[in-house]
């Protein structure tokens, strides 16, 4: 397995643990205990997926991963020994993939790895060429990019994968359980709420781009795409 690995924990114990465990499990893993240098590690030596540690030193884990997203669509795991909604909601509104809360078992955490990494490496295949276009709105799924009135717009990688799906059957509503299942994978560990925050923040991106179409919620069973034009 080539698959490489890094996390980035100010707890010198728990990367140790944990790159003794994936390393046995065939990855390749390198550790980092801040964000400057887990930044810093991410560019040199482009990992398949990262670990990452909320309360660190130097830069914390919400900005680590704000600047990942700023450069690259690989997966992101949070790992926190908070657990609160909020810090949940925020993590995937920064991009990240998953999320997972200390102390967790090993067996959850390898799970949540080779689910994150089927689903992104699935989606990185079945992208082409094709560039999905709507009145004031490209959206290209192989070069992970959305384009508003002709401009690139910062968008998680989620965001524009739940987005790009929604295009592709426009008019056709699908219930979060069902958006769930074809954008995060049948195994996505987490909550249909995962699917409420990204289309909200997808609502304010494209807010007043086009009155042609909408993503619009169908009270009682769930989102769709609409074009009314």
């Amino acid at each position: 397995m080539d698959t490489k690995l890094l996390i980035i924990d100010d707890d010198p114990n728990i990367c140790e643990m944990l790159r003794l465990y994936l390393e046995n499990e065939g990855y390749k893993v390198k550790t980092a205990n801040d964000g400057n240098e887990g930044l810093s590690y991410f560019k040199i030596y482009e990992p398949d997926l990262v670990l990452l540690d909320i309360m660190m030193p130097k830069k914390d884990g919400w900005q680590v991963c704000r600047e990942i997203r700023e450069i690259s669509p690989k997966p992101v795991i949070m790992i926190t020994a908070k657990g609160e909604v909020f810090d949940k909601v925020l993590g995937l509104e920064l991009g990240a993939d998953d999320f997972i809360v200390k102390p967790f078992d090993m067996k959850e955490l390898f799970a949540r790895i080779k689910a994150v990494l089927r689903r992104y490496n699935s989606s990185s295949s079945s992208a082409d060429n094709e560039v999905i276009k709507f009145d004031n709105m490209e959206i290209s799924l192989q070069k992970y990019e959305l384009k508003l009135r002709g401009k690139p717009i910062d968008v998680p990688p989620k965001e524009l994968e739940l987005l790009y799906f929604l295009a592709s059957n426009c008019n056709r509503v699908f219930t979060r359980n069902q958006l769930l299942d074809k954008v995060w994978g049948f195994d996505y560990l987490g909550d249909s709420r995962t699917v409420d925050v990204h289309v909200k923040r997808l609502r304010e991106k494209l807010e007043g781009v086009s009155d042609k179409w909408m993503l619009k919620t169908v009270w009682g069973v769930g989102y769709k795409f609409e074009v009314t034009q």
